[in-house]
């Protein structure tokens, strides 16, 4: 008898099963940061793909942060390119994928942070970025994450930022404080151009820098 439980808390869905007959067993963690989830029912689609995983367990994904977690049997171990492949076929990028075995060995693809060579000059910053809702979460991020140079990028709608791991030798916040704009986001370096900003959908419309 397996029943599931959908819970929304915040920006993070929650798949609660609980299965009679899993107890005692031991479990991999997997952990997938996914690109391109928008909104809840994005999320829900990928989960439903990964339902073909039939043994999957605990299963959480933050919109926010495209962070996707899962557990699933040791004894039935799936693969990082199975995992990859799968959200892959939901529609969405696998950015980053870990599992962490039962034994304790950890498998991880580092994503687009291993295209940087080891003495990369990574740093983190910050930049203002004015938008809405998902859709705008999801065009700022996938506008940084698709300049060179660029590792990491979570934008917190709440707070109105967007948290950059970047290799200062290639590029700058400026740099893509003028890629966001161009894709329709006003920001603390560059304000976007009207045409732009009057073409991006209504949602998305925020309330304009000065």
């Amino acid at each position: 008898l397996l029943i599931y439980t959908f819970i929304l808390v915040g920006t993070t869905l929650v798949l609660q099963g609980q299965d009679e007959n899993t107890q005692g067993q031991e479990f991999d963690l997997y952990t997938i940061q996914v690109d391109g989830l928008g909104c809840p029912f994005c999320a829900y689609g990928l989960e439903k793909k990964f339902q073909d995983f039939k043994e999957i367990e605990a299963v959480k994904i933050e919109m926010e942060t495209g962070v996707f977690t899962f557990k699933y049997p040791a004894n039935d171990p799936l693969t990082l390119n199975e995992v990859q492949e799968k959200v892959e076929a939901a529609g969405y990028t696998p950015v980053t994928a870990k599992i962490e075995r039962s034994n304790g060995e950890i498998e991880e693809d580092k994503g687009s942070i291993s295209l940087f060579e080891e003495d990369a000059d990574l740093q983190e910053g910050e930049i203002q970025v004015a938008g809405n809702c998902g859709m705008c979460q999801e065009r700022i991020e996938k506008t940084a994450m698709e300049l060179e140079g660029v590792s990491a990028a979570t934008y917190d709608i709440d707070a109105q930022l967007l948290y950059l791991t970047f290799d200062n030798s290639v590029t700058s916040l400026e740099i893509i404080g003028k890629a966001i704009a161009a894709s329709g986001h006003d920001n603390e370096k560059v304000l976007a151009e009207e045409e732009i900003y009057s073409n991006l959908p209504i949602c998305c419309q925020y309330d304009r820098l000065k």
